[in-house]
C-alpha cells in the first residue's frame, strides 16, 4: 500500500483539507499523520452539508477507521487539541508524539504584542513563531512534560514507520504552503519553519525512501493571507466580482488574490519533488463545472485550463475539486498516472 505526502503548492489556503478528507474517505487510510507548524493552519472540509474546521487533527478525521497522528515537529496548543478530539469523538485513535512542542499562553501574548511579527510580517497570532523560537533555544516545554495530554502520547515516528513497513495505507498531511516556508518562501513574510515535503516527512519521522508519491495541491487561483509579495495581485473589487474573495479559516482575515501562477507552480513542484497535482476550486473559475464528478463532462474551457497546467508543469492533474463538498471531486488517478 502507498505512502502519500500532501503539500500546499502556493501560500497555503489551497484547499488541502477538502482533498485530504476526500482521500481519507475514498482510499480508507489506516494512518494519517500531520506535519507542519501547528494550530496556525486551519483545514476546512464539508461533509453532507456540514462544514468542519481542524487546526490540530489531520483532516482524515472524517474517516472513523483512520488512526490520527501528530508528528514531533508540530507545535500543539493543548486546549485546541482537546477540543477537537472531543468534537470528533476521536479519543481512542488520536496520538501525538512525546516530543511535540507545547504552545503556552505567553507565546500567544508575545505573538500578538510583538510589532514586527504582528504588523510587519502579519502573523496569525497563534503563538507558533515564539514557540518555535523557544524550541530553537532549547527551552520549549514538550508534550511529555504536560499531564493534560499524557493519555495521547506515542512515539509517532515508530508507529508510522511500522505501518509503512507492514504495507498499511499511510497519508502524511502537510500544512501551510511552499512559499510560506522559512527557507524556500518569500522571506521574511513566511512561517516559522520549513513546510516543504521534505520537512513534513521529517516532522513525522519518515525518511525519503519510504514515500511513494507527493501530491501537491494548487488552487485554481492564488491567494495569501498577511503581508508579502503576490505577483499579479488583483483588487478587492475585482476579487469580489470574480468570486475569489475569501477569508482565512484561522484569523478571519481577507485573502489577497491573483490568477494561477505557473512560475510559482513549477518552482513548487521542483522543491517538493511532486508527482501529481490536486487542483481545487475549478468551479470558481468555471461555475458551469460545479459539482461535476466526471472529467468528460467538464466544459472545453475547463479542460483546456487543466490540460495547460499539465503541459506547463509536466505532471498530471489527478484530482480536481469542483465544489465545497468532499465528494464534489473528479478522481482521474487510474486514468492519468
Amino acid at each position: 500500500m502507498p505512502c502519500l505526502v500532501t503539500i500546499g503548492g502556493f501560500y497555503g489556503d489551497e484547499g488541502k483539507g477538502k482533498i485530504i478528507a476526500y482521500l481519507a474517505t475514498k482510499d480508507d487510510y489506516n494512518v494519517a499523520a500531520r506535519g507542519g507548524v501547528g494550530p496556525n493552519a486551519g483545514h476546512t472540509f464539508v461533509q453532507n452539508g456540514k462544514e468542519y474546521k481542524v487546526r490540530m487533527l489531520p483532516s482524515a478525521v472524517v474517516n472513523k477507521n483512520t488512526r490520527l497522528l501528530i508528528g514531533a515537529g508540530v507545535l500543539v496548543e493543548p486546549n485546541i487539541l482537546l477540543k477537537e478530539i472531543h468534537e470528533f469523538n476521536s479519543v481512542d485513535r488520536t496520538f501525538i508524539d512525546f516530543q511535540c512542542g507545547i504552545i503556552e499562553p505567553h507565546h500567544l501574548e508575545t505573538d500578538k504584542s510583538d510589532n514586527h511579527l504582528k504588523q510587519t510580517i502579519g502573523t496569525t497570532g497563534t503563538g507558533t513563531g515564539p514557540a518555535n523560537a523557544d524550541r530553537s533555544s532549547r527551552k520549549l516545554k514538550l508534550a511529555k512534560d504536560l499531564p493534560e495530554v499524557s493519555l495521547f502520547l506515542e512515539d509517532v515516528s515508530n508507529s508510522i514507520n511500522y505501518s509503512i513497513d507492514n504495507k498499511e495505507n499511510v497519508l502524511i498531511e502537510g500544512t501551510q504552503g511552499t512559499f510560506l516556508s522559512l527557507y524556500h518562501g518569500m522571506y521574511p513574510y513566511v512561517t516559522s519553519k520549513d513546510v516543504t515535503a521534505s520537512a513534513i516527512c521529517s516532522d513525522v519521522g519518515v525518511g525519503p525512501k519510504k514515500i511513494d508519491d507527493v501530491l501537491i495541491v494548487f488552487k485554481s487561483f492564488v491567494t495569501r493571507v498577511g503581508e508579502g509579495p503576490l505577483a499579479n495581485e488583483i483588487s478587492i473589487d475585482e476579487a469580489r466580482e470574480k468570486n475569489w474573495l475569501e477569508f482565512g479559516s484561522v484569523t478571519g482575515r481577507q485573502r489577497r488574490a491573483a490568477p494561477f501562477d505557473f512560475n510559482l507552480a513549477k518552482k513548487s513542484i521542483q522543491i517538493n519533488s511532486a508527482t501529481q497535482i490536486a487542483l481545487t476550486k475549478l468551479d470558481i473559475i468555471f461555475p458551469q463545472c460545479k459539482s461535476i464528478k466526471d472529467y468528460s463532462k467538464l466544459s472545453n474551457d475547463a479542460k483546456k485550463f487543466v490540460e495547460n497546467i499539465e503541459s506547463e508543469t509536466g505532471i498530471p492533474v489527478t484530482i480536481i475539486g469542483t465544489g465545497s463538498e468532499t465528494n464534489d471531486t473528479i478522481d482521474r488517478r487510474k486514468y492519468v498516472k
